[in-house]
């Protein structure tokens, strides 16, 4: 069965990113979320969640659409893993933090969760996308704009182990 990668993106970035992903992991279909509707997931059992953190800590404005939406889905029989996007030095107190609410939410519907990253290589104050320890966040982060040349090996790498986890 294959996976389902639903992203937003506004800049492209993201829209690349799960590009990547899908390019690495193959058997996945892509879900622009500003076109798709949520219902879909219902058909999926393995979820990647691909979502930029914008300006101060908030959700990009095509997941803002459906963010309510996220409340009424039962995932409790599925397997979710998360990418977020952002900028960790212009803005270090929010480094992808929408991946951690979205996280909180998916979660609380009864979600499993695969794909935590390390957290050593970047350099940020907080995020709302950290494990209890604090040594990974919930999914992989990428910084575009200010470690361009790590996001495509940290992909490569985090769908090696994505693909393993989910299997």
């Amino acid at each position: 069965m294959s996976t389902a990668l639903f992203y937003g993106t506004t800049t492209g970035n993201t829209g690349d990113v799960a590009e990547k992903v899908q390019q690495h992991l193959g058997d996945v279909e892509l879900f622009d979320v500003a076109d798709s509707p949520l219902e879909i997931l219902e058909s999926y059992q393995k979820i990647i969640f691909a979502i930029p953190t914008w300006d101060y800590g908030e959700v990009q404005e095509d997941w803002q659409e459906v963010w309510d939406e996220v409340d009424q889905i039962d995932f409790s029989d599925k397997t979710l893993a998360f990418i977020g996007l952002g900028d960790q030095y212009g803005y270090a107190e929010w480094f992808v933090d929408a991946m951690g609410m979205l996280h909180d939410k998916v979660v609380a519907k009864g979600a499993t969760i695969v794909g935590h990253w390390p957290t050593n290589g970047y350099e940020f104050d907080e995020s709302k996308a950290l494990t209890a320890d604090k040594q990974f966040f919930i999914g992989l982060a990428i910084d575009d704009d200010c470690q361009n040349e790590l996001s495509d090996e940290r992909i490569e790498q985090w769908c090696q182990q994505v693909s393993l986890e989910f299997a």
